[in-house]
């Protein structure tokens, strides 16, 4: 593995610790949530996170290939996620080349999913269904830690 892969999958794994607590206990009425003819829906985004995920898989296969999926229920779509997260981690921890630089990868697929993160704790504060804030520097995360369990938060706020 290049020293570039451990600090690509940590980034994953923040970005899985950080998807679960925008995702966990929004309920199914938050997946429509918003103005859907002028922006994205909660389920749009996280259909797109899914695609996002996919597509960076494709990126280090080599397949390049990228899909818009339909929106799934919502926690479906938060299952379809975390799968697609997880395939994604699960080929980097292996010894399998990079058919991409992860660099590209950092900038494109994981920067662009850590945002929509951020777009949905937003929306969900917007529909009444806030989270707290955490303190995410002492956050307990932990590479290869993919799934919607993650450790409790150590400071929230």
């Amino acid at each position: 593995m290049t020293d570039a892969r451990p600090l690509l999958r940590h980034t994953l794994s923040t970005l899985a610790y950080r998807g679960a607590k925008a995702l966990r206990d929004a309920g199914p009425k938050f997946a429509d949530y918003g103005a859907p003819d002028t922006s994205r829906t909660p389920a749009k985004i996280l259909a797109h996170m899914g695609d996002l995920m996919d597509w960076a898989l494709s990126m280090v296969d080599g397949s390049r290939q990228w899909h818009d999926s339909t929106p799934l229920a919502w926690d479906k779509e938060c299952e379809r996620f975390f799968a697609a997260l997880k395939k994604f981690d699960d080929y980097l921890a292996s010894e399998k080349p990079l058919q991409a630089p992860v660099e590209k990868l950092f900038q494109g697929p994981i920067a662009d999913a850590l945002t929509h993160v951020g777009q949905i704790a937003m929306l969900r504060r917007m529909a009444g269904v806030p989270m707290k804030g955490e303190n995410y520097f002492v956050a307990e995360v932990t590479v290869g830690r993919i799934g919607p369990d993650q450790a409790s938060p150590r400071k929230e706020f």
